[in-house]
């Protein structure tokens, strides 16, 4: 039996399903290697898994259980693209930046899929995606979303759908249109945590669970991670600990802000129910983006309340039931099975944050919900940089993420009051 998450609240339906999930053994002693990893997630894995495969000595620690975060409790939707549409990011930084970020998440795309065919993951892929509007007036915009993202970026899978269309394939009259994304999918996420650190620890990367980093030190070109049970000593050093990090390593942590998302299952509901029957993701254009999906065994996975501070909500069934009842009228009364959260990592523009923060320190993280396929490729990116290549590595290095406003102190309430005059105006 998989023992319920010591960092994150509630209980997962992905832990009660992901079958066995191995335990690494804690830190013990000082260790050398070329590369270390902090941090657990799917950036750090997959770092770990190339590495280690490329012939690279490496190390990684996590200071609970791999996938305790956000990697092994999210909403598991692919998605397209980067975090903000296309075309947004054409508008601000031309279309030849804007085209290969938009290439390089269709790598990472790929690269996720492949990946898992290629070692024997069963991910529970379930094609299809639909993004959806919940006020009318944006449903003009999904419109000429589809069509720029056709003629401008060659991407041909996402067509818009109508008011009856979205309908019917939701299952809920709730939202005005939208448009339907053939070309990605979704997973159970904890099951690819669990076979990318198999495939890392066959591969020759030692793995460390329970090991939590308490320092980092980069002089002399060494760098020096301590803990309570030993030190690791390496030529580089990988930071992966995104929402999690707290005050191991100041620079991300004055990029990257926690926020808590929260999901719940449902019992099965069984093969004639109107729910999402082309099996499909959902995602809506709330700023609190509301997201749910159709597990492989027909349960409704819905995600949606979001809780900006560290502090762990009260009865997360009652409240995403709620969130439920808006959607699905007839689910109003329905039994929440398992329900949980975990912190992702936000930044202020919603994009990725990848900077050396230190000498041969370089850390990764902030995906702002769109972490399922780039933090996993991001983890690849590291590994190619390490072996020389730091070109598509720069181009998530050159974005421009501001820190909080605020600093430590005020940060958070800074954030708490604007992300929640927006989760006001989805309501207006």
């Amino acid at each position: 039996m998989n023992d319920p998450s010591p960092i994150a609240p509630g209980s997962s339906w992905y832990e009660a399903t992901v079958g066995e999930r191995p335990r690494y053994a804690p830190l013990a002693g000082d260790c050398r290697a070329d590369v270390a990893i902090v941090g657990g997630g799917f950036t750090g894995l997959s770092a770990a898994a190339h590495l280690a495969r490329a012939g690279v000595d490496v190390v990684l620690i996590e200071a609970h259980r791999f996938g305790d975060g956000a990697s092994g409790r999210n909403g598991g939707q692919i998605g397209t693209g980067q975090r903000a549409w296309a075309e947004e990011l054409e508008a601000e930084l031309g279309l030849s930046r804007a085209k290969a970020l938009f290439d390089l998440a269709e790598e990472a795309k790929a690269h996720l899929l492949d990946f898992a065919a290629s070692h024997a993951i069963d991910i529970d892929y379930r094609p299809g995606q639909l993004s959806v509007a919940h006020k009318q007036r944006y449903v003009d915009n999904y419109r000429a979303h589809a069509d720029v993202m056709a003629t401008r970026f060659g991407y041909e899978h996402l067509t818009y759908m109508d008011a009856d269309e979205t309908a019917r394939r939701v299952g809920s009259t709730r939202y005005f249109g939208g448009v339907r994304d053939t070309g990605t999918g979704h997973i159970h996420p904890l099951k690819l945590v669990v076979g990318t650190a198999r495939v890392a620890s066959r591969a020759g990367a030692r793995l460390h669970e329970h090991t939590q980093a308490t320092g980092i030190d980069s002089t002399g070109g060494r760098v020096t991670i301590t803990t309570a049970n030993g030190t690791v000593t390496a030529e580089k050093c990988l930071v992966a600990v995104n929402a999690y990090g707290g005050g191991l390593e100041p620079v991300s942590a004055a990029h990257v802000m926690p926020i808590g998302s929260f999901i719940g299952a449902t019992p099965p509901l069984g093969d004639d129910s109107p729910v999402i029957p082309g099996g499909e993701a959902v995602d809506d254009s709330r700023f609190v983006v509301r997201y749910f999906r159709r597990s492989a065994d027909g349960r409704l996975l819905f995600g949606g309340r979001e809780v900006y501070s560290t502090d762990d909500p009260n009865d997360i069934g009652a409240q995403i039931r709620r969130q439920i009842a808006e959607v699905y009228p007839a689910l109003r009364d329905v039994e929440i099975t398992h329900a949980w959260g975990g912190f992702v990592g936000i930044t202020m523009p919603r994009k990725p944050f990848v900077r050396e923060v230190m000498a041969n320190v370089i850390a990764a993280g902030g995906y702002s919900g769109h972490g399922v396929m780039l933090s996993n490729y991001t983890g690849k990116l590291y590994a190619e940089t390490v072996a020389g290549n730091r070109d598509r590595l720069r181009l998530l290095e050159e974005l421009k993420v501001p820190p909080f406003p605020g600093g430590r102190r005020l940060r958070a309430p800074l954030l708490f009051l604007a992300l929640n005059w927006y989760a006001l105006r989805d309501r207006i």
